[in-house]
């Protein structure tokens, strides 16, 4: 399989390794991408997988590109899904491939798991806090987002309140905390590296290559 990775920072770069470990052919696009401008029908040709880590601005215009093309592609990036519904409808009336995430953590969609039995518990508070280094944008993180809304669909009426930090070079920390009148769960998730991103991205290309549609990474990993 031939991966297209966009994104040269830690995550972007790791994938690259990653995915030469599992034996496949990568390109990293190293040159200027403003507006999507390199994503071309010809760029994209012999590609069966774009890998996106880029930013939310940088993310979509990929997307459109792609997708308009009938490309697929795994997106990690984070901070556009006000976006979705757009990019999943270019997906599907172009033959296109989206699989997005807000952690590719394979542990991490564990996490999610976790926070849905816990979600169900009737007169608990919950809390959640999530860490991550200072030049992550976004705040709050898309997995304290995902969170959020797993539980909010379990209690609508819920009252959940996000802490977020910025500091260092922190790959990503996220906990849940669902308080009660008479004790305490918590639900601890912490990313010491960004190999575990890097692994569940080459997992999701692998399984997205091949396939039409749009889903989000939760709705798949268990396939993987």
């Amino acid at each position: 399989m031939l991966l297209l990775v966009l994104g040269k920072g830690k995550t972007g770069s790791l994938v690259a390794q990653v995915a030469r470990e599992h034996g496949h052919s990568v390109r990293v696009l190293d040159r200027e991408n403003a507006g999507a401008s390199a994503l071309t029908a010809p760029t994209l040709a012999q590609v069966d997988v774009v890998v996106d880590f880029t930013t939310a601005e940088a993310a979509v215009e990929n997307m459109r590109a792609c997708l308009a093309l009938g490309a697929r592609i795994v997106v990690g990036t984070t901070g556009w899904y006000d976006r979705l519904d757009e990019m999943k409808a270019l997906a599907l009336r172009r033959n296109g491939g989206l699989l997005y995430g807000t952690n590719f953590s394979l542990s991490g969609q564990e996490m999610f798991k976790l926070t849905a039995e816990v979600a169900r518990l009737k007169g608990y508070k919950f809390h959640i806090e999530e860490t991550h280094h200072t030049s992550k944008r976004d705040a709050p993180s898309g997995t304290a987002l995902t969170l959020k809304e797993i539980v909010l669909a379990a209690q609508p009426d819920a009252d959940v309140e996000i802490t977020s930090k910025r500091e260092g070079d922190a790959s990503g920390l996220h906990v849940l905390t669902a308080r009660g009148a008479s004790d305490l769960i918590e639900i601890r998730h912490e990313s010491f590296d960004r190999r575990g991103f890097a692994e569940g991205a080459v997992l999701a290309a692998e399984w997205l290559n091949g396939k039409k549609g749009a889903w989000a990474f939760r709705e798949v990993f268990d396939k993987l």
